[in-house]
Formats: C-alpha cells, sequence, structure tokens
C-alpha cells in the first residue's frame, strides 16, 4: 500500500548561491557528508548537494511533514554497489519500503520519492 509520495525539483545554480559549509552541514548525514567529500569536481558535489536536498523534501512531501517536524539530517541517501540510490532513516519502521530516484542536468536536479507499507 502507498503510504506517500513526493516530488521536488531544484535549480542547481540556486543551490549554487546557497552553498556554504553551514548549508553543506545541515543538508547531509554523517554518511553522505563522506561521500561529499570524495567528490573532486565542483560540478559533481554540486549535482550531488542538489540532489540530495530534492531527495530529501520529496521526502519531506511523501510523509506530510517538513522540515520543523523532521530535519534533513534525518535521512541518508545513500547508493548501492550498482549505484542505486536508497534512503536509510530511523525515521521509518521495518514495515516502510522507500523507493527514491533522483536525476540531474546541468541546471537542474529532481527527485522522486514513494514510501510504501511492506504488510
Amino acid at each position: 500500500m502507498i503510504k506517500g509520495v513526493g516530488i521536488d525539483l531544484v535549480e542547481l545554480e540556486r543551490i549554487r548561491e546557497l552553498l556554504s559549509d553551514r548549508f553543506i552541514e545541515r543538508i547531509l548525514s554523517e554518511k553522505e557528508m563522506k561521500e561529499y567529500q570524495n567528490l573532486a569536481h565542483e560540478q559533481v558535489k554540486l549535482e550531488f548537494i542538489g540532489g540530495r536536498f530534492a531527495a530529501k523534501e520529496a521526502i519531506f512531501k511523501a510523509v506530510a511533514v517538513g522540515p520543523g517536524n523532521t530535519n534533513y539530517k534525518d535521512f541518508s541517501v545513500l547508493h548501492e554497489p550498482s549505484g542505486k540510490p536508497y534512503v536509510e532513516s530511523t525515521f521509518f519502521t521495518d514495515k516502510d519500503h522507500v523507493s527514491v530516484s533522483i536525476t540531474h542536468t546541468d541546471s537542474y536536479a529532481a527527485a522522486f520519492v514513494v514510501i510504501e507499507n511492506k504488510e
């Protein structure tokens, strides 16, 4: 059963304007920060942070709570060895299945999230 669906689109130029250590620390979990710090190219870093921001905004929409009830660091958007993204969070129970898809161009990052109850 689908519990929630969320989608978000961000302009990477807007993310570039907001990009600071404080912004990055507010958005990325510890695990995501490790991935981010291993990226060498500035455009790839921008796409990474833009994609994570879009994914977490999509998660907020899917669970119908905003950052006031939870925060960006409550969710980690990580990658399986195949490159497929997945969400790790104590916010969800073992009964929840979260699917996430992230895409980007030179100008935009978008994310789509579906939360399902496994039962």
